[in-house]
């Protein structure tokens, strides 16, 4: 199989790859790819092909992807989730991360809870959340 071919089917690959990811993953290498397919289209030896890829790949990842992520501006979106976090809770269930168990009522919503700071939190007593993991809020008492 031709050098050229080859690096035709690796920039194939890497651009399905991009498009099916699309969190430019494989668009650096894509890069590179073509690089090397041109010089394999000119006549350079592997060891130059290889090389040109390296280095193409190396540059447009240091080069452009700081521009192009700031680009994209990929920022998060909080979620009416996020909203019960710094808030006060009361427990409804006791807490107790050894058994697995504990629910605090905030706002109206039960939720799953664990402690914190894996102590035992009784019910009726007031928790602040500070974070969410998966569906579980894990809070502190007051």
């Amino acid at each position: 199989m031709l050098p050229s071919t080859i690096w035709l089917i690796a920039l194939v690959v890497l651009v399905v790859g991009e498009a099916l990811t699309v969190g430019l993953t494989f668009i650096w290498f894509a890069v590179g790819a073509l690089g090397g397919l041109i010089t394999a289209v000119l006549g350079g030896n592997i060891w130059i092909q290889i090389v040109v890829f390296l280095v193409l790949s190396g540059l447009s990842l240091a080069l452009i992807r700081p521009f192009a992520a700031r680009l994209l501006k990929t920022s998060r979106t909080p979620t009416n989730a996020d909203r019960v976090i710094g808030k006060t809770a009361v427990v409804t269930e006791s807490v107790d991360n050894v058994e697995g168990k504990g629910q605090v009522n905030v706002s109206g919503q039960i939720w799953s809870a664990r402690s914190e700071h894996n102590v035992v939190i009784p019910t009726g007593t007031e928790v602040r959340v500070l974070r969410i993991e998966g569906v579980k809020l894990f809070v502190e008492a007051l």
